[in-house]
């Protein structure tokens, strides 16, 4: 196959990535592991890592079940709660096993009913945080069923963030897979505390790949994918090399029979074919140069750590490239995120 062009840029990070836990864990690590040099690890099992001590021993069972010739390093989150305690907080992140906390309003994505749902009962630990230098990851979504699920991102924003931000502007704070032109312009305008994550498929589609012509489970995610307004905000943001903006993934699998049921579960997995989707959008936006910036530095700066110091190379192939629809795991078979155009781009 002939190599018609190639881009070498410094090794991603992903900054929002489920890898679950057992057998589903041991299937999907290898597709992030294999392109990425480090990932924040979201919380919410069953049940959630909530101490310090669950961050250490999902730590290990993470480097367990990770293919031995990868190198990847998995940063820790505990999943915070009303009852989560300052103290153990602060000391895992101090000892270096906890890199951040993630704020789940209870009831608003997968695994989340141990959630908040009173944020001023979590001040102190937020206090704490800000005080040690942590950063604080946010699901940015009201849960309230008078608002629609469409207005949920802009709703949090007004009534959860800003009262946090403004009550402590020191804390940093990541508004993970932001959706919406509204979630776009506010990180904009905030000072250096605050910055957003953007998902690859958030990138590629808006709602119509859910719901038209049918209903697609395998295209919803939370928070739902909404009109291509907002979408072509987020490609405007990302490919902007605004260091407020870096990619987290939020892949998220679940087995095909979670996702085609009459209740299905929310999650996109977008592993296995994430770096050709982003060269992809990237280059349709004349943009290629800042797919670095987006994918591999910006994520380091905010969260103060190095840039990593290998690379990688994306060609382009004069053919398309042929990624597995589905993937077989030990919990099942997990379907590939399909961005509904081929594919040419390859990782070297």
């Amino acid at each position: 196959m002939n190599v018609t062009q190639s881009l070498t840029i410094t090794k991603p990070d992903d900054w929002h990535l489920h890898l679950r836990d057992g057998a589903m864990l041991a299937g999907v690590l290898p597709h992030s592991s294999r392109h990425f040099h480090r990932a924040i690890i979201m919380p919410n099992l069953v049940p959630p890592v909530v101490t310090t001590a669950d961050a250490r021993a999902y730590r290990e069972r993470i480097l367990a079940a990770k293919p031995r010739a990868d190198f990847f390093n998995p940063l820790m989150v505990l999943y915070l709660t009303e009852n989560t305690d300052p103290a153990d907080v602060v000391a895992g992140y101090e000892d270096g096993h906890v890199t951040a906390v993630k704020l789940y309003p209870a009831g608003a994505t997968t695994n989340s009913a141990s959630g908040v749902t009173h944020v001023e009962k979590v001040y102190p630990v937020l206090e704490a945080m800000a005080k040690a230098g942590m950063v604080l990851c946010v699901h940015g979504e009201v849960t309230d069923p008078a608002i629609d699920i469409f207005d949920r991102e802009a709703v949090f924003i007004e009534t959860v963030l800003e009262p946090i931000r403004r009550r402590i502007p020191e804390l940093r704070i990541v508004l993970e897979h932001v959706t919406t032109r509204q979630g776009v312009d506010y990180v904009r305008a905030a000072e250096d505390n605050l910055a957003a994550t953007i998902t690859t498929h958030h990138l590629v589609i808006n709602r119509n790949a859910i719901l038209a012509g049918g209903i697609r489970p395998h295209y919803y995610c939370l928070p739902v994918a909404k009109r291509e307004e907002h979408r072509l905000a987020l490609r405007r943001a990302a490919a902007s090399g605004d260091r407020r903006f870096f990619l987290g993934t939020d892949s998220a699998p679940h087995s095909d029979p979670t996702k085609e049921t009459a209740c299905g579960c929310a999650g996109i997995f977008t592993a296995p074919n994430t770096m050709s989707c982003l060269a992809h959008v990237f280059e349709e936006d004349g943009a290629l140069d800042k797919l670095e910036a987006f994918a591999s530095l910006n994520g380091p700066a905010f969260y103060r750590l190095p840039v990593n110091a290998e690379r990688i190379t994306l060609v382009k192939r004069s053919e398309p490239v042929v990624f597995p629809g589905k993937i077989e795991t030990g919990a099942g078979t997990v379907t590939v995120f399909d961005p509904m155009f081929p594919l040419y781009w390859d990782v070297q």
